[in-house]
């Protein structure tokens, strides 16, 4: 059996008359109608502002808004800085001794037969 190509469907359509043509909406129609589905009217279409920006109110803009946000900031007091970098400190510690024995682990491996 042949596919039903668009051509056929197209004759096909024609051949059974422009009454049936009429009361189907044309394409432009329903994709109309879809579009309308997909977004609602209740939100209007975006637009761009017609200004143009001041060279260097970006920066100044930039600035004000970094003053603000260090104004929220939560600084951490006198002891809270002590402990987080005796943290710091130890975690430092534990990771280099533990390079160091791997590094001396794997010496005679690389001496004596990578770099024979």
């Amino acid at each position: 059996m042949a596919r039903n190509t668009r051509q056929r469907r197209r004759q096909r359509r024609r051949a059974q008359g422009g009454a049936a043509e009429e009361q189907q909406p044309s394409v432009s129609q329903r994709a109309r109608s879809r579009q309308q589905a997909v977004r609602p009217a209740a939100q209007p279409p975006k637009t761009q502002t017609g200004s143009r920006r001041v060279p260097g109110g970006g920066f100044r803009r930039f600035v004000g808004e970094s003053a603000a946000e260090l104004k929220k900031v939560e600084w951490p007091n006198q002891s809270q800085v002590i402990q987080g970098t005796i943290v710091v400190i130890i975690a430092c510690a534990i990771v280099g001794a533990y390079l160091f024995a791997v590094d001396r682990l794997f010496e005679p491996l690389v001496r004596d037969i990578l770099l024979r």
